[in-house]
């Protein structure tokens, strides 16, 4: 089995999101993975922008289960900033009511094209960042 050598180590670090816990790394991690979920790409037609949060819906209950799981993800790197529990029971409450209603077919599907927990729980984070850790805010278009 080949080792790995140390220059290999390097350029794999800098491939990858910064992986560590500091708030600006956090920023990054949580506004890449709220792109990937509500806003990946437009929908022909309706022009309107969706993203793995509806298309993985469209997959019985295990589209909302992951979806779900990558939501909470969001919620732990908020824990990790040392939200308040106030501010981290909405952000699960937002998750929680977007897998619930998801998972009932069809009206699921249609919930989920309008309402975006994700980045609701952004701008919830945002907000905490701004106010503690002004350092990270990051110019929006």
């Amino acid at each position: 089995m080949k080792s790995i050598r140390p220059e290999q180590l390097d350029q794999l670090r800098a491939a990858m999101p910064a992986l560590s816990s500091d708030p600006q790394a956090v920023r990054q991690r949580v506004e890449m993975l709220e792109m990937m979920l509500e806003r990946s790409f437009t929908l022909p037609g309706v022009n309107r922008k969706v993203g793995l949060d509806f298309v993985l819906g469209l997959v019985p209950v295990l589209g909302d289960v992951i979806t779900g799981a990558m939501g909470l993800y969001i919620v732990w790197e908020a824990r990790n900033l040392g939200m308040s529990k106030f501010q981290l029971a909405r952000m699960a409450a937002n998750v929680g009511f977007d897998s619930l209603i998801g998972a009932v077919p069809l009206v699921g599907d249609a919930f989920d094209f309008f309402w975006r927990s994700n980045s609701r729980n952004l701008k919830i984070i945002r907000k905490h960042l701004d106010k503690h850790h002004p350092g990270t805010r990051t110019l929006t278009m």
